[in-house]
């Protein structure tokens, strides 16, 4: 199948930066080491490295969750919403009230915030399952409804943790699909965890690969297609080639560290 070249600009407003951070916890573990990296507006960079190079960590700085031991982060950005690996409902609450949590925090009026988590439940395609609780919905719907609590307060800046990681290949995929289109029509800048190449590749502009811990930034690789994505893009050589190059980098930089 062809494969369309990016042509939507990315903004030079720059949402999120890192300068030189480092990240030492009080047990003498050092996370992160020297990172900088920035996200513009427009931009959707994934980061891949093993497990423990501190991605989470990563995370927790740009929320501002953790402070930087050294260096400096700094958003730019209104609002931050921040997607766990796990969906984190309120099972007590239905679906749309999960949603209106934020709104009710803020202190928004009852009949406006449920008129928007009602446009955004329908956004994520869960019309018609408003008034299912947590355990009546599928891993994917809870999926789906955290996707749609974060999208409610409108953030310039989306944080995901690995998110999709507890899913099963199928519905993966598809929640994939649906992410790089509510990217699109919602706008926001986006920072997304995760261990899967192939998923990084699929849904970003950018992919940042990190070393084992201490995490340094050791590849930045753009992505040169245009949204949006088919999933047969996933069946290309293009693709193949590109994530081929984000696993190079990976096994390149663990292996200096092994030898």
């Amino acid at each position: 199948m062809p494969v369309t070249p990016a042509s939507t600009p990315v903004s030079t407003s720059t949402t999120l930066q890192l300068d030189h951070v480092t990240m030492q916890f009080p047990t003498g573990t050092v996370a992160l080491a020297d990172v900088s990296m920035t996200i513009a507006a427009g931009e959707f960079v994934s980061v891949v490295g093993p497990s423990g190079c501190g991605k989470s960590t990563l995370l927790r700085l740009a929320s501002g969750l953790e402070a930087a031991t050294g260096g400096t982060v700094a958003v730019t950005a209104a609002a931050t919403s921040y997607v766990f690996q796990d969906a984190t409902l309120l099972e007590w609450r239905s679906a749309a009230r999960n949603v209106e949590l934020v709104g009710e925090l803020r202190g928004v009026p009852r009949e406006q915030r449920r008129a928007r988590a009602q446009e955004v439940l329908d956004l994520v395609g869960l019309t018609g399952f408003e008034k299912q609780h947590p355990r009546q919905l599928s891993g994917g719907m809870r999926m789906r409804v955290s996707l749609a609590r974060a999208l409610v307060a409108d953030p310039e800046l989306a944080l995901f943790d690995e998110p999709f990681g507890a899913l099963d290949e199928i519905t993966r995929l598809q929640m994939q699909t649906e992410l790089q289109r509510l990217f699109r029509s919602s706008g926001f800048a986006g920072l997304f965890i995760t261990h899967s190449v192939s998923e990084a590749v699929y849904l970003s502009t950018r992919v940042l690969v990190m070393s084992g811990r201490p995490g340094r930034i050791v590849a930045d690789l753009p992505v040169p297609w245009d949204y949006p994505r088919p999933p047969e893009l996933r069946h290309t050589g293009e693709f193949a080639a590109l994530t081929g190059r984000v696993s190079a980098a990976l096994g390149e930089h663990l292996a200096g560290e092994r030898a």
